[in-house]
């Protein structure tokens, strides 16, 4: 039977967080994140029996510089469950079981949840910012700002979770953030793309402004127009009708 893990001090909390900013570092293609996994549980894993120059310690260490694979912002979650397991005395063959299995899941819902939504949302949010006409300085500054803040969360809710729920960690992954996050940051990007993309073309050309705003009436009209006709017509006719309509305009002209 495992027993509880030990309420992890506050310097140790710290110091496994800050390892996890460079849980890259060692990257590589024969271990993944192993090293950068086994960097950051370590401070964890001088709590074990014997201190660092333990037979626990070194085995622990060993164990968790394996082969491992996950998105690198969600890896806390897997630091603080492998750290939980490994204080509460879990057996190894759990310990790698577990290792194995959250591999996947903690890879495919990083990428949507952040490369495909939280940081094209950022970047349009920055390009809204230098549409409304913020500095240079102040658009690196939203999207570094908003970007690390929702980044640096996420770190810090991984590694809290994932060593409060230990190997039993997997119901966190069915959490609205991680399970419902990713479409809501999708739209919340595709509201921003329609917001920032104009401002910033306004921004860009100035004086010139007045065709731009038919081309984007014009855009608007067809894009609500193939919504109203989407399943009732086929691409290729759409765009004959288009392309005969430009002729027909560049002739009349």
């Amino acid at each position: 039977m495992t027993a509880v893990p030990p309420r992890l001090p506050w310097g140790t909390r710290i110091a496994m967080l800050v390892r996890l900013l460079a849980v890259q570092g060692s990257w590589n293609y024969e271990m993944m994140l192993g090293n950068g996994i086994a960097f950051a549980v370590e401070p964890a894993l001088r709590l074990l029996p014997g201190g660092k120059n333990g037979e626990a310690y070194r085995a622990a260490l060993a164990r968790q510089s394996g082969y491992f694979n996950a998105h690198p912002y969600l890896a806390g979650v897997a630091v603080g469950a492998l750290a939980s397991a490994e204080l509460a005395g879990e057996s190894p063959e759990r310990i790698e079981r577990f290792r194995t299995a959250c591999c996947g899941p903690l890879g495919s819902v990083g990428d949507r949840l952040v490369w495909a939504g939280w940081l094209p949302a950022c970047s349009l949010l920055a390009l809204a910012a230098f549409g409304f006409g913020l500095s240079p300085a102040g658009v690196v500054f939203v999207f570094l700002g908003v970007y690390n803040l929702g980044h640096l969360a996420l770190r810090v809710w991984g590694l809290t979770v994932g060593y409060r729920d230990g190997l039993r960690v997997a119901s966190a992954l069915a959490t609205p953030v991680l399970r419902l996050g990713p479409a809501h940051v999708a739209r919340a990007a595709a509201l921003l793309a329609g917001i920032a993309l104009p401002l910033a073309v306004r921004g860009v050309m100035g004086p010139a402004l007045e065709v731009m705003e038919l081309v984007f009436g014009a855009a608007a009209l067809g894009a609500v127009a193939l919504t109203r006709l989407h399943g009732r017509i086929e691409g290729w006719r759409s765009s004959i009708v288009l392309l005969a309509a430009f002729i027909l305009f560049s002739v009349v002209r």
